[in-house]
């Protein structure tokens, strides 16, 4: 067996836990309405970092941050990813919260597409027949969502490219999952404390206006960094272009949840991007299977 299989089934498995918590993390936000977007997103920030603190010390790897953070390459690396992951948060919160839990799906059905496209254009990764068939066939399906959602389609491409471009960057970024999570939300925890210290003064309850969700504030850090570890970790283990064919699994939770959990509207177009966007999905798996190995990621 290739030595690089057992990362392989590594990375697939790391993407598929981010991708799961990804797709059922509206219900959590749903019960953080009454707290604005900015102080949820300034919450997950601050209370990531002493769980992020805490991994660190318990993995014997604080060695590896007094290296990231005295390192000015690294730095300028993740102060990019710290702008682009603090974006995608903040709008992907103001989606769930204000009812456009659609619209964010959107957003993550179109990812994969760009993440094929930048494995494919930026990292060179070669994808089969089968593959660019794939490819097309969710482009089908997702132009179908487009249509039938053109108000929200901003919110949609802004979450795209945010995050597809916080995935590459961070998978070429020389630092290790946890440290460079730790690095992000170091670089944006001024912004948040200072947010939620002018709020406060402004009369802005800071752990919001009851006990349950001052737990959920709290709970926030591990919510935030979890599927994030996963996720870099299996950006680095798998290829781009699979990690971005991988990702439907969240979108289509989400999309699950807007029309199940929350009565979001559900049209002909949803239903022909769903159908399109999985018959695209089992394309790519069978594709996967029939390679005679799994292509190893970039150096």
């Amino acid at each position: 067996m290739p030595k690089h299989y057992p990362e392989a089934r590594r990375g697939f498995a790391y993407g598929a836990g981010a991708y799961g918590l990804w797709g059922v993390l509206p219900i959590y936000f749903k019960q953080l309405t009454a707290i604005p977007s900015v102080s949820i997103v300034a919450h997950r920030v601050l209370w990531s970092v002493p769980f992020l603190l805490i991994l660190l010390l318990t993995g014997r790897k604080m060695g590896d941050l007094r290296a990231a953070l005295s390192s000015g390459r690294t730095l300028a690396w993740l102060s990019l990813t710290a702008l682009l992951i603090g974006v995608n948060w903040l709008l992907y919160v103001y989606a769930v919260t204000s009812g456009h839990i659609l619209a964010g799906s959107l957003g993550y059905y179109l990812n994969p597409l760009a993440n094929v496209l930048l494995g494919r254009f930026i990292l060179n990764e070669r994808l089969s027949r089968l593959q660019w068939a794939a490819l097309v066939i969710a482009a089908a399906g997702v132009s179908a969502l487009a249509i039938g959602a053109l108000s929200q389609l901003w919110i949609s491409l802004t979450l795209c490219v945010s995050f597809a471009t916080y995935g590459l960057l961070r998978k070429l970024a020389p630092v290790d999952s946890v440290t460079g999570l730790t690095v992000e939300t170091l670089l944006l925890l001024p912004l948040a404390a200072g947010w939620l210290v002018w709020r406060s003064l402004a009369g802005e309850p800071f752990f919001g206006p009851d006990p349950t969700t001052l737990v959920l504030v709290v709970l926030s850090g591990a919510v935030t960094a979890i599927p994030l570890i996963l996720f870099t970790a299996a950006a680095r283990l798998i290829p781009y272009s699979t990690l971005g064919m991988l990702q439907f699994l969240a979108p289509t939770l989400q999309f699950l949840c807007a029309v199940l959990l929350y009565d979001e509207p559900f049209g002909v177009a949803h239903a022909v991007a769903f159908g399109a966007i999985w018959t695209a999905l089992g394309l790519y798996v069978v594709a996967l299977i029939r390679a005679p190995r799994l292509p190893q990621p970039p150096e």
